[in-house]
């Protein structure tokens, strides 16, 4: 490895550390000819995974971009960031292993959401507005319907929806109910 203050090309590992998460391996190195210390890191060079967007457009898998959407998403509901890294952790990790180069950004969007299900309802429908587009209001209203009945039997004692002016009401502790 060479030094990055003298640039001798030689120099010998002193230790070695894997990182936190098992993906990196830590080294610090000395240079055999200044003798100054510097550390490298070592870690796996995945294969690039490409996204095939509506259009047909192709970009590559970008981490960053589905956490700002998720971060968005979960603002202001009790979804810790390191969930939101280990959800992401999750998909990238499902993505690689199916071993498709390309895969549909609906696909994608999917995915993420049958993971943020779990954490937040609301979340869920925030992200789902997004990725799915509605249109009007009947297709979010749509979802939440859809999310409270998926709900109903596991968390009644749950607020889940509350419409002024729908057909669906959930209050603490109380069974749906139809409102006037």
């Amino acid at each position: 490895m060479k030094c990055p203050y003298c640039s001798h090309p030689e120099s010998k590992v002193i230790d070695s550390r894997d990182s936190e998460t098992g993906e990196t391996i830590r080294r610090r190195r000395q240079c055999e000819s200044c003798l100054k210390r510097f550390t490298t890191y070592e870690r796996v060079e995945y294969v690039p995974l490409y996204i095939v967007k509506k259009e047909g457009q192709r970009e590559e898998f970008d981490r960053s971009k589905i956490l700002k959407g998720l971060v968005i998403a979960s603002k202001k509901c009790s979804i810790a960031p390191s969930q939101l890294e280990a959800l992401i952790d999750d998909l990238e990790n499902e993505l690689r292993t199916s071993g498709r180069l390309e895969i549909p950004s609906r696909e994608i969007g999917e995915m993420v959401m049958e993971r943020l299900k779990p954490l937040s309802d609301v979340a869920y429908v925030r992200f789902a507005s997004v990725y799915r587009s509605f249109q009007d209001v009947d297709q979010l209203r749509k979802t939440i319907e859809e999310l409270a009945h998926q709900r109903a039997p596991k968390r009644r004692s749950r607020k889940v929806v509350s419409e002024v002016s729908g057909n669906i009401a959930f209050s603490e502790g109380e069974e749906p109910a139809e409102t006037q």
